[in-house]
């Protein structure tokens, strides 16, 4: 089993969660992760990405060549597409659909909505709302969108679960409750809507 994953985003909006519950569900679970440093974080608002490679072999670069990723999460719209030259053939993109606009030249939204819909596999959610639906609070967007990546990680869901115990545990079981069912809300999600 091997998944290579590009977690694409922007400043503040939870990708460095994402990794940590990744990393959390390889670890417990005695499988290998590597991940290539995040960029973009000291700035909130700023283009963040990082590379997360799981296997349950050893795993000996934590980058990942362009066209073999097999999943790009994305936080943001634009920023899915930013990275698509990662993005191995039969690969999917999960993204929301809910834009960040950070730049004054931000493409328009109808446009960004064509591309990602012309993408042959895709998972688009308004992960914001789905959050505050399922979770009631829209902080946990970034947890839907671990969950509707899900189905193409090629590791148990459980083992994304307990990466989501362990991680926010600490917070409370008000706050490990909001993340499991969050990520939960995200996986069926993309079981009824992959394209």
């Amino acid at each position: 089993m091997k998944t290579d994953i590009i977690l694409a985003g922007v400043g503040g909006q939870g990708i460095l969660s994402i990794a940590a519950v990744l990393g959390s569900a390889a670890i417990t679970n005695n499988l290998y992760m590597k991940q290539a440093e995040t960029h973009g974080m000291s700035q909130r608002g700023g283009d963040v990405q990082s590379h997360a490679r799981l296997s349950d072999r050893p795993v000996y670069s934590d980058l990942i060549a362009r066209g073999t990723a097999d999943i790009i999460l994305s936080v943001e719209p634009m920023e899915a597409l930013r990275y698509l030259p990662y993005l191995k053939e039969d690969g999917y993109v999960v993204t929301s659909s809910a834009p960040l606009v950070n730049v004054p030249d931000y493409p328009p939204l109808e446009a960004l909505r064509e591309a990602l819909e012309a993408l042959p596999r895709r998972v688009i959610v308004d992960a914001e709302a789905l959050a505050r639906e399922a979770a009631g609070n829209a902080r946990a967007s970034n947890v839907v969108m671990l969950g509707a990546a899900s189905p193409f990680i090629e590791i148990p869901f459980e083992y994304l679960e307990r990466g989501v115990i362990a991680i926010f545990e600490r917070k409370g079981d008000g706050v490990t409750d909001m993340n499991l069912k969050a990520l939960r809300a995200g996986r069926q999600f993309a079981r009824e809507h992959a394209g």
